[in-house]
């Protein structure tokens, strides 16, 4: 390792960075010195250089990066060969212990700081340096890139650094050559620089003499993953070196970089898929040990690699990932309900987490956060009245902050779960404020999405459905993916007949017949055919015959009955397929789990709107739940149940011979 020395830069067999106070005058001279431990008897070659008296030179790029333009010393201060750095005695009493370096180093909370403890030392080895180039970059970097550039890219430290990084790399130990470029590239400056561009070179010199060892391989693919263009050649080789390497020996911290590199290498493992299948099985052992930023990274990766058979990996990250809760980032959260609908994952315990968490930190919460939350609970359909009742006073109180498709993603799960806050009716008010100031902002689908939503639930936005069947707008939504659907179309029809038959009304435009088809598709209500059969099973012992009920049949307004029974104006039970002397028609509406929101017995959206549109076409609906019928043994206790259901004023001896 390199050191800075007080009267030189001097490199020896074994590399260490010495220095003395270098803001006391601008002829200060820098020196690496060789050495891991305190310098004793060093036989040094010391390099002498002084800091720069031009000011360095820097732009902004497009990129956020920063162009640094370090210039070289005069002629009259050029570097030069001397024969000693100085007396030992003077090394040994000017080295800082490299514990108590890192410790002073972390207290230190702004870059001046930093370079005036710098300044104050006279001997530091090249990962002290590096060290400290990695606590500024912490320091002084956020999302935007470097927040003040004046004070570190001018400060004469720094730019003392930066001169002896760049031209004694090959000098350096691995850990100081590679931490040094990982900050500069946290830093922002430039990856076309000679600066970066010569630690770069180096490392990927030692990367081909297999010099590298895991800990220093990660940080150089971490350095790769944060440029722009990264070398996937390099990056390919980093993991061909790491195939070779114990995985069980692996920190949680590395385990976590090869699975970044992995996902931007190999997209889906293929190629490393043995390599995966023994992470994923050492990973499993390591989970209590994950932070809740590695816990989303390792799932954010599952998902990218599409490592479906991790089930395991999967089930325990989701347990351990409860704890972490509060202490997740908006992002974090992110990637993990996105890995949770990713793999189809839904356990009691997280939703319960995320009913302590969100109330309590929706108002703080990034909207796009708080979106995906609503996502996954919708695609789950957990009707979590805690969040839902939280999200809906957020919107009440910030919804014009919203973009139009955080909007939909607050509204649309309430229409889907079939849900209405305390304050439903503010919460629509809201809403209808924001469609008038913003209408021309929302994107065909989005906005058909948030209508038919609000149908769902008996809120009809009927100032606006005038635009939705207009042919101008049927055009968007043709010409815009996914276009006119089955998914599209059923909204479509869904609002058609909303507007037919719970808002007689309405006089405006309405879906043209070209658009209306013979019958659609509901996504979220789908037939549960064990219970249907269960259904229509007892129904033959009821009624004797099997002409005298019809299964999932069409009719003539678009829905499907699930079973159809006609009877004459005495009640006595029609053959299906009779159509004359019909007075009653009943639809049983058999309801299984997939209709109603988990752990529930709250209909979804779509269903409960297809009951009510049903009985407003004149049928008797009938419906049979699957947490009553599931409860129901033999055939003859169906038969029983369903005459209940069915005949509840008749007698069931009658009723029996009404099918005969």
């Amino acid at each position: 390792m390199a050191l800075i020395s007080r009267k030189s830069f001097q490199f020896c067999s074994s590399s260490a960075l010495t220095s003395r106070s270098l803001l006391m005058t601008l002829n200060k001279r820098l020196s690496f010195v060789c050495g891991q431990q305190k310098p004793e008897n060093c036989s040094s070659i010391a390099i002498r250089m002084v800091c720069l008296k031009d000011k360095s030179q820097y732009m902004f790029c497009r990129k956020k990066h920063v162009q640094l333009q370090i210039q070289p010393p005069s002629v009259n201060e050029a570097v030069h060969l001397s024969g000693d750095a100085g007396s030992n005695a003077k090394s040994n009493a000017a080295w800082m212990d490299g514990q108590l370096f890192f410790k002073k180093l972390n207290s230190l909370c702004t870059s001046k700081e930093i370079f005036d403890f710098l300044s104050s030392l006279e001997v530091m080895s090249d990962t002290m340096a590096s060290g400290a180039l990695q606590r500024i970059s912490e320091i002084e970097v956020d999302g935007k890139g470097l927040k003040n550039p004046e004070g570190v890219l001018e400060n004469e430290v720094f730019r003392a650094l930066c001169f002896r990084f760049e031209f004694e790399s090959s000098k350096l130990s691995n850990a100081g050559l590679l931490n040094a470029l990982q900050a500069l590239i946290n830093l922002r400056v430039d990856p076309q620089s000679t600066l970066v561009a010569s630690l770069l070179s180096e490392g990927e010199k030692r990367l081909g003499k297999g010099q590298l060892s895991v800990k220093n391989l990660c940080t150089l693919g971490e350095s790769l993953l944060e440029l722009e263009n990264p070398s996937y050649a390099t990056l390919e080789q980093i993991m061909n070196h790491m195939q070779e390497m114990d995985i069980e020996k692996w920190s949680p911290r590395e385990m976590v970089l090869v699975y970044k590199i992995l996902q931007v290498t190999v997209k889906e493992g293929k190629l490393y898929q043995d390599l995966l299948n023994r992470m994923n099985s050492v990973t499993l052992t390591m989970v209590s040990q994950l932070s809740p930023k590695f816990t989303s990274i390792i799932l954010n990766s599952l998902v990218v690699l599409n490592q479906t058979q991790a089930v395991p990996l999967v089930t325990a990250l989701c347990q351990h990932s409860v704890k972490h809760m509060p202490y997740f980032t908006g992002d974090e959260l992110v990637d993990i309900l996105e890995a949770f609908l990713y793999f189809g994952y839904h356990e009691q315990i997280f939703t319960e987490a995320l009913e302590k968490h969100v109330p309590k930190s929706v108002c703080t919460m990034h909207p796009q956060t708080v979106s995906k939350v609503m996502q996954y609970c919708c695609r789950k359909r957990i009707l979590s009245k805690p969040i839902f009742d939280a999200v809906a006073e957020s919107f009440i109180s910030n919804g014009d902050r919203l973009t139009t498709d955080q909007i939909a993603g607050y509204i649309v799960p309430f229409g889907t779960l079939n849900y209405l806050p305390p304050r439903a009716s503010s919460l629509f008010r809201k809403l209808e404020t924001i469609l008038h100031a913003r209408l021309r902002h929302f994107q065909p689908h989005t906005l058909l999405n948030l209508l038919h939503s609000s149908v769902l639930i008996q809120r009809y936005p009927l100032n606006f459905l005038p635009r939705i069947f207009s042919p101008y707008f049927l055009q968007q939504l043709q010409a815009q993916p996914p276009g006119l659907d089955r998914i599209v179309t059923s909204q479509l029809i869904q609002l058609f007949l909303t507007v037919t038959l719970e808002c007689p009304f309405y006089e405006g435009p309405k879906l043209l017949p070209k658009n209306q088809v013979k019958g659609f598709l509901m996504p979220h209500s789908s037939l549960d055919v064990h219970l249907l059969k269960k259904v229509k099973t007892g129904l033959l012992y009821l009624l004797k015959k099997r002409t005298y009920f019809a299964s999932e049949v069409s009719t003539p307004y678009f829905y499907i009955v699930d079973i159809e029974i006609k009877l004459d104006e005495d009640g006595f039970v029609l053959p299906a397929a009779q159509c004359e002397e019909v007075h009653r028609r009943i639809a049983l509406c058999v309801d299984g789990q997939s209709r109603f929101c988990v752990n529930s017995h709250n209909l979804l959206g779509e269903e409960a709107m297809k009951q009510r549109h049903l009985q407003l076409l004149g049928y008797e609906v009938v419906q049979i739940p699957f947490f009553e019928i599931e409860t129901v043994q033999n055939c003859r206790e169906v038969a029983e149940y369903l005459h209940k259901r069915l005949f509840p004023l008749i007698h069931t001896d009658s009723a029996a011979s009404t099918g005969e």
